[in-house]
């Protein structure tokens, strides 16, 4: 099978690459390697795919139909994982183009590409726990509202749910939304909460905890969110008529992928402090705008269907984590 991979510089996307190239599949890789953080990082985290058997690499931006549609032109797609979007809730206050160009056009042209193929049997892609905005019941159903998004970066990710419903109904295509609950581990991304504190506590720089730390995150460890993505892939929806996880009738579903535990950032930072070994200068502010007090993934859904189950909690994940930073960092 030849899996397309947008992103597939990123966090996420790296990991799901080496799985997909674990099990022998193809895989056509293409990021636009943007600086919204380190490139650098991006490029080491491609060096460790580079060179593997079945694996091609194209710097293509997606949300340029043109670019898009000649650099896949010679590849048999079967399958698309569509990752790659402009990402950070924070970042979307002050760069709104940023995200109207590559998570609405990019999703579109991917759309696109999915719909014109006589081949693609699929299409994955990312949406976010952030479509969830003010809802106040928890844990978050992916059958609960989500008219009410806090950013534009989920207003983004609803749009892009939304657009595919339409594709699925229009087209009879495949496709599955994820929507990932607050992704941490090895080759992270700088902008996340967790690398910005274990950077700030090994400088002995204060860190930002906003709300007065009276905020929880569903903190789902990178290796369970690739086995929930793996698995999602092997299972399209069928086009049956029933109704499918999300509500939709077309061949389209909604699925939450956490841990289905809702931690406490403060029992996160103390996990970070005993695993750096030394403890944070916590410096304590109100709420940010564009952000949620608590986010809860209910994966039943994902659980009933696929069998997803977690097995990656925080006591175990962020010294993982914190082992990869360090060594990292020092170099």
């Amino acid at each position: 099978m030849t899996v397309l991979v947008t992103g597939v510089a990123g966090f996420i996307g790296a990991h799901v690459a080496a799985a997909l190239l674990d099990r022998g599949e193809r895989v056509i890789g293409i990021d636009n390697l943007n600086d919204y953080y380190a490139v650098s990082l991006k490029h080491d985290r491609l060096a460790r795919l580079i060179g593997r058997a079945g694996f091609d690499f194209m710097p293509v931006d997606f949300a340029d139909h043109a670019a898009l549609t000649t650099a896949v032109a010679p590849f048999p797609i079967d399958r698309i994982v569509h990752l790659g979007a402009q990402a950070g809730v924070r970042h979307s206050i002050d760069h709104p183009h940023a995200y109207a160009q590559s998570n609405l056009v990019g999703q579109l042209n991917v759309l696109e590409l999915a719909r014109r193929s006589d081949r693609c049997r699929h299409l994955v892609y990312a949406s976010s726990s952030a479509v969830y905005g003010a809802n106040t019941k928890l844990p978050f159903a992916v059958d609960d509202r989500v008219d009410h998004p806090l950013s534009l970066y989920a207003a983004t990710k609803r749009a892009d749910e939304l657009m595919s419903e339409t594709y699925a109904h229009l087209y009879r295509l495949p496709l599955t939304g994820l929507r990932l609950f607050t992704v941490y581990g090895p080759w992270g991304r700088p902008d996340m909460a967790m690398w910005r504190f274990a950077d700030a506590i090994l400088a002995g720089r204060p860190i930002a905890v906003f709300n007065h730390g009276r905020m929880r995150r569903d903190f789902t460890y990178i290796d369970d969110i690739v086995a929930g993505i793996v698995a999602v892939l092997d299972h399209p929806p069928p086009d049956d008529g029933a109704v499918k996880a999300g509500g939709s009738v077309a061949p389209h579903r909604l699925y939450n992928i956490g841990n289905h535990r809702s931690e406490a950032l403060l029992d996160m930072i103390g996990a970070l402090e005993r695993a750096i070994g030394r403890p944070a200068i916590k410096e304590f502010l109100p709420m940010q705008a564009g952000d949620v007090v608590d986010t809860y993934a209910d994966i039943s859904a994902i659980a009933a269907d696929l069998g997803f189950a977690p097995t990656v909690s925080i006591d175990v994940g962020i010294p993982r984590f914190v082992d990869w930073f360090t060594a990292y960092r020092a170099r």
